[in-house]
């Protein structure tokens, strides 16, 4: 498997996709919550170039033991009338249904986005950077805040 290494550079133009059709859709929302940890730098420059503000939530389910604290995150969402959690990827679709399947029981309107959306997920987003097909080719994606320390090594 290959490695794909994205610029910060890549990331704001993403960013800027997501920002152009959540501006020509009608879902404007209160705050934008980004998933720990991949999630965070783009939801915080999504944030700032939306002018709203920003939350995060901790799912982590490829890198940690420990399940995820439900009831911390329906609360955090619930505060809201209307989320847009954002993370890195849409890989497999399992961090973006937890949250999907929490929603059932909430009035919270989510929408979702992400940087790289993998057409094969079983989870659909709203907003995405691109999408990639994982069948095709199915690469490695390393973003800028995994691998800074290593380009300024000298």
């Amino acid at each position: 498997m290959g490695k794909i290494y994205f610029t910060i550079e890549e990331m704001i133009y993403l960013i800027k996709n997501i920002s152009v059709q959540l501006n020509s859709s009608s879902f404007d929302p209160d705050v934008i919550i980004s998933i720990n940890r991949g999630g965070c730098i783009p939801g915080i420059y999504l944030s700032h170039y939306l002018d709203k503000p920003h939350e995060v939530i901790n799912i982590e389910l490829r890198d940690s033991k420990l399940k995820p604290d439900l009831i911390s995150i329906t609360e955090k969402i619930k505060q809201f009338n209307s989320v847009l959690i954002i993370d890195d990827i849409n890989d497999s679709g399992s961090t973006i249904g937890i949250i999907k399947d929490l929603s059932n029981n909430l009035t919270t309107k989510i929408h979702f986005a992400v940087l790289i959306n993998k057409s094969e997920s079983k989870s659909k987003v709203e907003y995405y950077g691109k999408t990639v097909n994982s069948k095709i080719n199915d690469p490695w994606y390393v973003f800028p805040w995994e691998n800074w320390w290593k380009l300024n090594e000298k």
